[in-house]
C-alpha cells in the first residue's frame, strides 16, 4: 500500500477492523520510510451494475447518487442518514447477487420506493414525485390513494398478529 505522505510502497499494518457493516475492513497502517500512520479501506470488487435510463442511455450504478436523491426526499422527516445508507446498502447487495447486472432506472427507483414507504410517507411521495415525474395535483392524489390502500391491507394483517 503507498504512503499518501512519501509515496513508499512498504507500510505495515497496526491494526484492523471490520466498517461499514462488516462490508469493508479499517486497516491503520504505518510507513515503514516515514513512520506517518494512516488509514486504508478494503472492500470486496463487484462486477458493476449498469444503470439503463428511460431514454435508453446506460450509466453505471452510483451509490452516491441514489443516497443524495433520498436524503433529499427524506430531509426534515427525522429519518436517520445511518437508516438511508443502510437501505442503499441492501439496495446494492440485492442487485449484485443478481445474475443480471442490468437494472433499469424504473426498477431501481421502485426498489427505493418500497424501502421509503416503510420509512417515511413524506418522503416516499417526495421521491415518487421526482422519479415518477409527476405533472400535477392528480399524480399526486394517486399515489396518495395507493399508499393509503396498501396501508388499509397491511392494517388487518398487523392487527390479527
Amino acid at each position: 500500500m503507498q504512503c499518501p505522505f512519501c509515496q513508499y510502497t512498504d507500510s505495515r499494518v497496526l491494526e484492523s477492523r471490520s466498517a461499514e457493516s462488516k462490508k469493508s475492513v479499517r486497516r491503520r497502517r504505518q510507513c515503514l520510510r516515514c513512520q506517518r500512520r494512516f488509514t486504508t479501506y478494503e472492500r470486496t470488487e463487484f462486477v458493476p451494475i449498469v444503470v439503463i435510463k428511460g431514454n435508453g442511455d446506460r450509466e453505471s450504478f452510483d451509490r452516491s447518487k441514489l443516497l443524495r436523491g433520498m436524503i433529499r426526499a427524506c430531509e426534515k422527516t427525522g429519518t436517520a442518514g445511518s437508516q438511508l445508507e443502510t437501505m442503499v446498502d441492501d439496495i446494492e447487495s440485492e442487485l449484485q447477487q443478481r445474475a443480471v447486472r442490468e437494472v433499469s432506472s424504473r426498477e431501481l427507483g421502485e426498489l427505493v420506493l418500497s424501502r421509503l414507504q416503510n420509512v417515511s410517507e413524506v418522503a416516499y411521495i417526495r421521491f415518487a414525485s421526482v422519479y415518477r415525474q409527476f405533472q400535477g395535483i392528480r399524480d399526486f392524489v394517486d399515489t396518495l390513494d395507493r399508499l393509503q390502500a396498501a396501508r388499509d391491507t397491511e392494517a388487518p394483517q398487523n392487527s390479527a398478529k
